[in-house]
C-alpha cells in the first residue's frame, strides 16, 4: 500500500495511492492516520469504497508533515565514509532536523542566501508506526510502518564551521520528503537501487546493502535515548558520491531539477530555485 499527504483546498489530507489515482481518507495526515487504531483496517476500507481522483496533479505535502521527531544518520554508508576519508563508526552518529524543515514533492527548494554550498543527499527514511522505547531489533523492526525517499540537503559552510553540524542540516523547507510513503509489508529494502540525479545526471548510486547500521539497528539505538511515536521519521543515511567529496565540489545551482530515486518506492522530484 502507498500512502500520501496531500493538500487540499481546506489543508492536508491523508491519501492511498492505487495506480494513477488517490483515495482521500478522513484524516488530516498520515502521521494522523498512522495514530489510529487499525490505521491499515480503514485505509483498505476506503479504498474499496471512497471516490478517487487523478494523481495527476496531485499537490504533495511532505509524506508525514508534522513529525514529532525526525533523527538524522551520518556516516553510514560505507562508499560515503569512505569518500570522506573516515573510519567505519562503532556507534551510529546521529542529529536531528524539524518539521519545518521538511519539502513535499514537486515544491520548490529554495537555496538558503546565506551559502553558496548546498549539497545533495539522496536517502531512504523510514516511517514509525508503533511506539518505541527501550526496543530491541526484532521490536524495533515490527514497528515500520512504511518507507520513502528523502534528500538531506546540507549547506556545508554552515555545517562545517564547528564539529556540531545542526546549522547546516536543519534549515526550514530543505530537507524533500515523498511523494508516498510504501508500506513495510509491500517493500523490503535489501537491493533496492538509491540513486541522487541532477538535472538527469546521476551524481550518488547505491543500495542498503551498503549501510553500516540498518533500519532496525538504528531505530533500536535511538530507542534507548528517546521514545519514538508513530509518524515520526528516520532518515538512514546517504550513499556516495555528494558533491563536499568532488574534485572539483559542485553545489546545487538555481534552475536545476533535484531528483531522487528509489527502485520500489518511485522519484522525489524538486526544482531548485533562489
Amino acid at each position: 500500500m502507498r500512502l500520501a499527504t496531500i493538500r487540499t483546498p481546506g489543508g492536508t489530507a491523508a491519501a492511498v495511492v492505487t495506480g494513477d489515482e488517490l483515495v482521500p481518507l478522513d484524516t488530516a495526515d498520515v502521521s494522523a492516520l498512522l495514530a489510529r487504531p487499525g490505521w491499515r483496517a480503514a485505509a483498505e476500507d476506503a479504498e474499496r469504497r471512497a471516490p478517487r481522483l487523478p494523481l495527476a496533479g496531485a499537490r504533495f505535502a511532505p509524506v508525514v508533515p508534522n513529525p514529532r521527531k525526525v533523527v538524522c544518520v551520518g556516516h553510514n554508508y560505507r562508499a560515503h565514509i569512505a569518500e570522506l576519508g573516515h573510519g567505519v563508526p562503532a556507534a551510529p552518529t546521529l542529529f536531528t532536523k524539524w518539521a519545518d524543515g521538511l519539502l513535499g514533492h514537486g515544491e520548490p527548494l529554495v537555496l538558503p542566501a546565506v551559502s553558496g554550498q548546498v549539497d545533495w543527499e539522496a536517502e531512504m527514511a523510514v516511517v514509525v508506526g508503533a511506539e518505541l522505547a527501550g526496543a530491541d531489533r526484532e521490536e524495533a523492526a515490527a514497528a515500520i510502518a512504511g518507507y520513502t525517499i528523502a534528500n538531506d540537503v546540507s549547506v556545508r559552510d554552515l555545517q562545517k564551521r564547528t564539529s556540531q553540524w545542526l546549522p547546516g542540516k536543519a534549515f526550514d523547507a530543505l530537507t524533500p520528503l515523498g511523494p508516498w510513503m510504501v508500506t513495510a509489508d509491500a517493500f523490503s529494502p535489501a537491493g533496492r537501487t538509491i540513486r541522487c540525479l541532477v538535472d538527469g545526471e546521476v551524481v550518488q548510486e547505491g543500495d542498503p546493502g551498503d549501510l553500516v547500521f540498518d533500519a532496525a539497528a538504528l531505530l533500536a539505538d535511538v530507542s534507548t535515548f528517546t521514545r519514538l511515536r508513530p509518524g515520526d521519521v528516520l532518515l538512514t543515511g546517504t550513499p556516495g558520491g555528494v558533491g563536499a567529496a568532488r574534485s572539483p565540489q559542485r553545489w546545487l545551482q538555481p534552475g536545476q531539477e533535484l531528483v531522487t530515486e528509489i527502485a520500489g518506492i518511485g522519484r522525489l522530484v524538486n526544482p531548485v530555485t533562489r
